[in-house]
């Protein structure tokens, strides 16, 4: 796997259709990279010292079951995100609603991943639909998209 070149994360926002598009090349399998994203393996990457920091993820990778992370922000104060799983496919696609406690219209939205493999690597999708007329938030997601996909590609240049 020794081809694949350092990749940044790149999203792009429709806020007129309310979704999302982010990708980024990562250095590992798709099994790997799956299991990265379904287990409490998830405590390890996702979050900063500057931004927030998850510290617990539960789930039930399977479809109607359910999922939840924990975490501290950056105030201090913790949050919350959780769902279901809609359709799973390791190590190719996973569905989920993402259903996040600091929005106060309590709106779901779904995110569909998918790990295409690549010659070094794996091609991770996000598709992140569902924001309506929140264009901020589709807008904020986006640019948080690309923060969470490069901690993710960092998971794996620290294992490397």
């Amino acid at each position: 796997m020794s081809t694949l070149k350092q990749s940044v994360a790149r999203a792009i926002a429709d806020v007129t259709q309310g979704m999302l598009l982010a990708t980024i090349d990562i250095h590992a399998t798709p099994e790997r990279v799956f299991r990265a994203v379904t287990s409490e393996e998830l405590t390890r990457w996702w979050g900063a010292e500057d931004t927030y920091r998850t510290t617990k993820w539960s789930g039930d990778v399977r479809v109607g079951g359910t999922w939840r992370t924990e975490g501290i922000g950056r105030d201090g104060k913790p949050f919350s995100v959780h769902g279901e799983f809609i359709d799973v496919d390791p190590p190719r696609k996973l569905v989920q609603t993402w259903r996040y406690d600091w929005d106060p219209s309590d709106g779901v939205t779904t995110i569909t991943w998918r790990f295409e493999p690549i010659d070094g690597g794996t091609r991770v999708i996000v598709r992140h639909e569902g924001f309506g007329d929140a264009q901020a938030a589709c807008q904020n997601h986006a640019e948080g998209w690309e923060r969470v996909l490069g901690w993710l590609s960092g998971n794996f240049r620290a294992a490397a």
